[in-house]
C-alpha cells in the first residue's frame, strides 16, 4: 500500500466510555498503561514520515477499570460463518469475566445479530461457567451463528431492555461494520455501552492484525486436503488432484496451506490473475506438467479467476451479508480442464476435492485454542476498563487495541510482489505469470505453441 495511501488510516486511538476510577478485582503481576504501544511498523527508514512510527495501545488488564463487575451485565454474539476457535473464544471471555472480575451475568445472543432483535424470537442464552466447561472440545459455536445486518436501533433497544453493559462480538468483517454501527447508535443516544470485538475470519483477511484464530485450523485441515490430493494424483497414470479452498478475496489459506503440504503444483489465488488458455495460460501449463511428471497438484481459492467464468444473467447477486455470491471457480476448473485434455487426446484422471465445510466446522489445533483463549481474555480486560469500538489484535507478538474503522477501512491482501509470494512460486514450481502479454513471455526460454482451448 503507497505510503500516502496509508497515512489515511494511522489513527490508532481507542475510544473510551470514560475515566476509568474503579479499583481492579483482577490481581496482576503487571497492569498495562494506555501509554504502552509496539509500533506500527517496527523497523523505519530515515526518509519515513514521523507518522509513519505510529502504534497500537497494548491490551492487558487496567489496574484502574470503568464498570463496577458487581453491577455489569455483558453479551456475546457470534456471527457470519462458523470458524474452528469459536467456542475457544466464548470460554475465555465468560471464565476470565466470572472469576477475575467478578460479573455475575453474562448473555449469550444466539443466531448472530438476530439474537438482538427480539422480533426474530430468539432467546437468549445464559451462560455460565457450568454452561461453558466443556465446549471448547467442539467446533462450531454454541451461540449458533447467521449472517446479514440487523437494524441497530433494534439491536441498542435490546442492549438497554436487558440493561447490557458491555457486548462482545466475534466475527468477520462485517461484523465489525455491524459494531461500527452500534457504537454509532449508542453514542447518538448518550449511551455507557462498550462494543468489543474478536476479529474471526478463517481467510486471515482483517487488517491490523498479523492472525485471526481459527487460521492456523483451516491451513492444517487445507494441507492434508493437499496431500490427499496429492496421492489421488500419483495413483493414477496423468493423475490430477484439484483443491478448492476458502479466500473470497484474500489466498492466504491457499498460499500457506500449499507452504505446509509442498505438495502443490499450482496455486491460483484472487489478487493473482490468469488466463486459461494462450501461450502461457493455466491450461497449457498443465499438459506441460503431466507431460513431465505424470501427475499435477492444483489449489485454487474460491475466490480466484472470478473474470473467467460468465454469468448467462449478466447479474450480481449477493449473500445475506452483503458479500457478491462468488461463482464456482472449482467447478469451472474441473470441468475446462477436462474438456482441454479430451480436445487434446490425453488420457487423464481428475479428482476434485473441496474441504470448505470440514474446515470451517473442525475444532481448534493446540494453537489456535491457545490463541483463541488469549484473545477472549484480552478482550475481557479490554472491555472491563472502558474500552469500545475496537477489536483486539496481535502485532510483533503482542496482544493490541485496534479501532475498528481503522481495520474496515483497509483490505488486507495477499502482496503478488511480496516474499512471501515469491515462496509459494518457489516451492510449487509455476510461471509467475499465467497470462499471455509480453512480460509473461519474456519469462520463457523458448516460445510456447498456441493451444486451443474448448469454449
Amino acid at each position: 500500500m503507497p505510503s500516502g495511501e496509508l497515512q489515511q488510516h494511522l489513527d490508532f486511538q481507542i475510544a473510551s466510555l470514560g475515566a476509568r476510577k474503579v479499583d481492579s478485582r483482577y490481581d496482576a503481576r503487571h497492569y498495562v498503561s494506555d501509554s504502552e504501544r509496539t509500533l506500527y511498523r517496527p523497523t523505519t527508514r530515515s526518509d519515513d514520515e514521523p507518522k509513519m512510527t505510529a502504534g497500537f495501545e497494548l491490551a492487558g488488564p487496567r489496574k484502574k477499570i470503568y464498570f463496577d463487575p458487581t453491577k455489569t451485565r455483558c453479551g456475546i454474539v457470534t456471527c457470519g460463518g462458523l470458524c474452528p476457535g469459536l467456542n475457544d473464544v466464548i470460554r475465555a471471555i465468560v471464565l476470565q469475566l466470572h472469576h477475575h472480575y467478578g460479573v455475575e451475568t453474562i448473555y449469550g445472543f444466539r443466531y448472530g445479530y438476530e439474537g438482538l432483535v427480539p422480533r426474530h424470537g430468539h432467546k437468549p442464552l445464559m451462560l455460565d461457567t457450568e454452561v461453558v466447561s466443556q465446549i471448547h472440545q467442539h467446533g462450531g459455536s454454541i451461540l449458533s451463528s447467521s449472517r446479514g445486518p440487523q437494524s441497530s436501533e433494534e439491536m441498542v433497544d435490546a442492549l438497554e431492555r436487558l440493561n447490557i453493559q458491555v457486548l462482545f462480538a466475534i466475527g468477520g468483517d462485517g461484523t465489525l461494520r455491524g459494531v461500527l454501527d452500534l457504537t454509532r447508535e449508542i453514542e447518538k443516544r448518550g449511551l455507557k455501552i462498550g462494543v468489543v470485538a474478536v476479529p474471526k475470519t478463517i481467510d486471515n483477511d482483517i487488517s491490523y492484525t498479523a492472525r485471526t484464530f481459527g487460521f492456523e485450523t483451516a491451513c492444517s485441515v487445507a494441507a492434508d486436503a493437499i496431500r490427499s490430493a496429492h496421492v489421488e494424483a500419483t495413483g493414477a497414470f496423468n493423475g490430477i488432484g484439484l483443491v478448492k479452498l476458502m479466500g473470497r478475496h484474500a489466498g492466504f489459506i491457499a498460499a500457506n496451506a500449499t507452504l505446509a503440504s509442498r505438495d502443490a503444483n499450482v496455486v491460483l489465488v484472487p489478487e493473482v490473475d490468469f488466463e486459461l488458455g494462450g501461450t502461457n495460460g493455466l491450461l497449457p501449463h498443465l499438459l506441460r506438467r503431466l507431460q513431465q511428471r505424470r501427475h499435477v497438484v492444483v489449489v485454487v481459492a474460491e475466490g480466484a479467476g472470478q473474470d473467467l467464468i460468465e454469468d448467462s444473467t449478466g447479474s450480481q447477486t449477493t449473500d445475506a451479508s452483503g458479500n457478491a455470491r462468488l461463482k464456482d471457480i472449482g467447478i469451472l476448473l474441473r470441468d475446462r480442464i477436462s474438456d482441454y485434455l479430451r480436445l487434446m487426446e490425453v488420457p487423464f484422471t481428475l479428482k476434485y476435492i473441496d474441504p470448505s465445510y470440514l474446515i470451517r466446522s473442525a475444532p481448534a489445533t493446540a494453537s489456535d485454542a491457545l490463541f483463541a483463549g488469549m484473545l477472549g481474555q484480552k478482550a475481557a480486560h479490554a472491555a472491563m476498563a472502558g474500552k469500545t469500538g475496537m477489536f483486539v489484535g496481535y502485532w510483533n507478538d503482542r496482544f493490541t487495541h485496534v479501532p475498528i474503522a481503522a481495520a474496515v477501512a483497509v483490505p488486507k491482501r495477499l502482496d503478488p510482489q511480496g516474499n512471501f509470494w515469491q515462496s509459494v512460486i518457489e516451492t510449487t514450481g509455476q510461471p509467475t505469470q499465467m497470462v499471455s502479454n509480453v512480460e509473461a513471455l519474456e519469462t520463457q526460454e523458448e516460445p510456447l505453441p498456441e493451444i486451443p482451448v474448448p469454449a
